[in-house]
């Protein structure tokens, strides 16, 4: 069943309060996109997968941090200190 509207909301405020200051990426990464799709009802595993295998511009590969077909892709980046 579709989460309301109001659930969604409540989700998003309880995952902003639980995430900010987050700063280590390594640790850290893949517990955060689980939590960010369910904010929304989604189960991430349903819908994308971590390091996708990509092939760079240059010819080499790499991985992408999270890779949803056709909707998403998603390079996780560490919060810059100035």
């Amino acid at each position: 069943m579709p989460l309301s509207w109001n659930e969604i909301r409540h989700r998003a405020i309880a995952f902003s309060k639980e995430w900010t200051g987050a700063k280590r990426e390594q640790a850290e990464k893949q517990t955060f996109w689980n939590e960010f799709f369910n904010v929304f009802g989604i189960r991430r595993r349903v819908v994308a997968s971590f390091e996708e295998p990509v092939k760079n511009l240059s010819g080499d590969y790499g991985y992408i941090d999270l890779f949803w077909p056709g909707v998403a892709l998603v390079e996780h980046k560490r919060l810059l200190q100035s």
